[in-house]
């Protein structure tokens, strides 16, 4: 059991992260970030964007809600979180919100790290742009009627692909928006 009072101990560092112990208990650390967000987004029409993309410690294609880091690029220490929402918004899916707004904050896995994402509902998108993330990422834009998103997942999970448990969540608030 991790002890508050103990200071914890950097165990092994890389370019990203950090494994760190505190007391009995390790856990990892993302370097240099100001926070972490996801972005439930609906279209006027009633689509939910979703992205899909391989993901190496899984070893599958997984569905996702368009998230990212904050503050993660130099200079950037400071971005506000609806900030970075937009730009992995637009990152991801080339879309563009008139509204972003701020609708939940929690934890990702709390026995694992200390991640701490912050969930937005973006309204009046407008695509202008490719989308399909930068550095290398290669995401790919799913644009799901939301009467219908339940059984497009379970299409995709037949599929092989795999659920990240956040587009679950988001659905709650893509559905509280209608």
């Amino acid at each position: 059991m991790a002890n508050p009072s103990q200071p914890p101990v950097t165990m092994a560092e890389g370019k990203y992260l950090q494994l760190v112990k505190q007391g009995k208990w390790e856990y990892v650390r993302r370097k240099g970030i100001s926070g972490i967000v996801a972005i439930v987004a609906v279209t006027d029409d009633g689509k939910l964007l979703l992205v899909e993309q391989y993901r190496p410690p899984v070893g599958r294609r997984v569905v996702e809600l368009p998230a990212g880091l904050a503050g993660d690029e130099p200079g950037s220490e400071n971005e506000p979180l609806s900030a970075a929402a937009a730009r992995e918004l637009f990152e991801e899916t080339g879309y563009e919100a008139r509204e972003m707004t701020q609708v939940g904050a929690g934890t990702a896995s709390a026995g694992l790290t200390d991640e701490f994402i912050t969930l937005f509902r973006a309204t009046g998108l407008k695509k202008t742009g490719a989308g399909a993330g930068v550095g290398g990422e290669q995401i790919t834009l799913q644009e799901v009627p939301l009467a219908g998103v339940e059984q497009w997942l379970a299409q995709k999970v037949t599929e092989g692909c795999l659920i990240d448990l956040k587009v679950y969540g988001g659905l709650y608030f893509a559905n509280a928006q209608r």
